[in-house]
């Protein structure tokens, strides 16, 4: 059975990706009125048993704008005038947004700023201050 190889832990077969055509808009001529070359590749994510819990809750956080009411992560692409083009420019993307919904986000770290950063900080501040109250016309009340 094919499938689409996303890394060595991630491979969804294909069986699971559901593919619909349409006609693809711009230019084109007479071609892009005759032929469907715009692919739309469908995957009802939730019900795959190739990707972990911890997926699947990534790709519905990161790429929820993908995701339809029924659950399925909707990728389109119409750039080529092929469809096998289009179809593998889907499978693409498709990977390269597993790719980025299981790689492991880094634990922050709380940090504070160096001594030498905080002087800097107060040391400009009051620099500012100085060129402001240069600015004031002489005996002007200060604010």
């Amino acid at each position: 059975m094919p499938v689409l190889r996303v890394n060595n832990s991630i491979q969804i077969p294909l069986a699971e990706l559901k593919f619909t055509f349409s006609r693809s808009s711009g230019p084109g001529g007479q071609n892009v009125n005759k032929v469907n070359s715009k692919a739309m590749l469908r995957w009802a994510f939730d019900e795959s048993e190739h990707i972990d819990d911890r997926v699947k809750e990534r790709l519905r956080t990161r790429w929820g704008g993908r995701i339809n009411k029924n659950g399925e992560i909707i990728i389109s692409d119409d750039n080529s005038r092929d469809q096998r083009a289009n179809i593998d420019s889907c499978l693409e993307k498709l990977r390269v947004i597993l790719l980025d919904s299981a790689a492991r986000e880094k634990p922050r770290r709380a940090t504070r700023p160096s001594r030498g950063s905080v002087e800097r900080r107060i040391t400009n501040k009051k620099q500012r201050g100085e060129t402001k109250k240069m600015r004031r016309p002489p005996g002007a009340p200060p604010e």
